[in-house]
């Protein structure tokens, strides 16, 4: 009962993760709730080992289909490989809930700003080019991926706004860019917490398997119906975290 519910859980993330991001705002606290006396590092690990082959099949299938900047995108990856790693360290000596309370305010300035500019994310116009792109790209990549690493929620939903924001890319754009990076990310926690000990195999291979099924059905729906599809989509998985977050800082 147990792999079924956890797989089923890893089937709905890959799905809202392929879209937009945040596929953790039903993994990790499914997890969380499954195996309420485990050590988190172990269920980050397992979370991980099953997110990062949903995550690196929506890169495949993105990359198929929209324009993948890689001259920016592959100096980004290698960064937020490396911050994530020091991230998924940190976070098997140094507990993160001090961060809790700082993430639902942070959410909510995102989504804010993200309604009242109606105009974000529409148009593909990026704001640099060559090695300043890079540089800027690889910026994002190494603060989320250390966050991710750290502590993860939002993750996919924070990389997708600020290739947006900064960078000037559409949301089918940035989403696709967000998968790469969150790709590095994962691996690199994973090899982490694989090293540590941190990872439980046995249930891996299953929520794996449906979080690629997941990825694929969500991936397709998202190449579909386009930016504006993205964009609402990332609203309401925002709003979502907000109020998952926001919960667990304050009213729990």
């Amino acid at each position: 009962m147990e792999l079924l519910i956890v797989a089923v859980a890893s089937l709905l993330a890959g799905f809202v993760d392929a879209i937009v991001g945040g596929g953790g705002l039903i993994l990790i606290p499914a997890l969380f709730a499954t195996f309420p006396t485990t050590h988190p590092a172990t269920l980050f690990g397992t979370n991980k080992g099953a997110s990062v082959w949903g995550t690196a099949f929506a890169t495949w299938q993105f990359s198929r289909r929209v324009e993948m900047r890689w001259a920016a995108l592959v100096p980004a990856a290698g960064a937020g490989f490396l911050a994530a790693f020091a991230g998924a360290w940190l976070v098997t000596v140094v507990s993160p809930d001090f961060l809790r309370k700082v993430l639902p305010l942070v959410l909510l300035v995102v989504l804010v700003y993200t309604v009242l500019r109606k105009d974000l994310g529409r148009h593909h116009t990026p704001h640099f080019e060559g090695a300043k792109e890079a540089y800027a790209a690889a910026a994002v990549g190494a603060v989320i991926g250390f966050y991710d690493g750290f502590f993860g929620p939002g993750t996919g939903s924070f990389l997708v706004f600020l290739f947006v924001r900064v960078l000037g890319y559409d949301f089918l754009s940035a989403s696709a860019a967000a998968k790469l990076i969150n790709t590095a990310t994962n691996v690199a926690a994973l090899i982490l917490f694989a090293a540590k000990g941190h990872v439980w195999w046995h249930f891996v291979l299953a929520m794996a398997l449906a979080n690629v099924l997941g990825s694929l059905l969500g991936s397709r729906l998202a190449l579909k119906h386009g930016t504006g599809f993205v964009r609402v989509v990332f609203i309401l998985v925002v709003s979502a975290l907000i109020l998952k977050t926001g919960y667990d800082a304050f009213l729990r």
